[in-house]
């Protein structure tokens, strides 16, 4: 989000992040990564773009976004070492690969 939020600064606009979902973004966000290209990420953030904010203003905008807190129920899957997660992510990595 940090990098999104700094490359659509520097292209002159911003994102409304308080107003997106953690969860609609990761997804968007997975969908991006399983079909490079497809402007899946794109399509999630087109509706929440903004007049861009100052450069000192970067850090609270992305701190805006609902559920970064840890708290509710949007919790991370698990950690690296769980053999299952390790698959999924490796299964990405060459899906990734296979589309470049």
């Amino acid at each position: 989000m940090v990098l999104h939020c700094v490359l659509a600064q520097r292209a002159g606009f911003s994102i409304d992040w308080a107003a997106t979902s953690k969860n609609d973004y990761l997804a968007a966000l997975t969908k991006e990564l399983e079909e490079p290209h497809k402007g899946h990420l794109d399509a999630y953030l087109k509706p929440f773009i903004m007049s861009v904010v100052r450069r000192d203003e970067l850090a609270a905008n992305v701190a805006a976004a609902p559920g970064l807190d840890g708290d509710g129920e949007d919790t991370v899957l698990g950690t690296t070492d769980d053999p299952e997660l390790k698959a999924r992510y490796e299964a990405q990595a060459l899906n990734r690969k296979a589309h470049q």
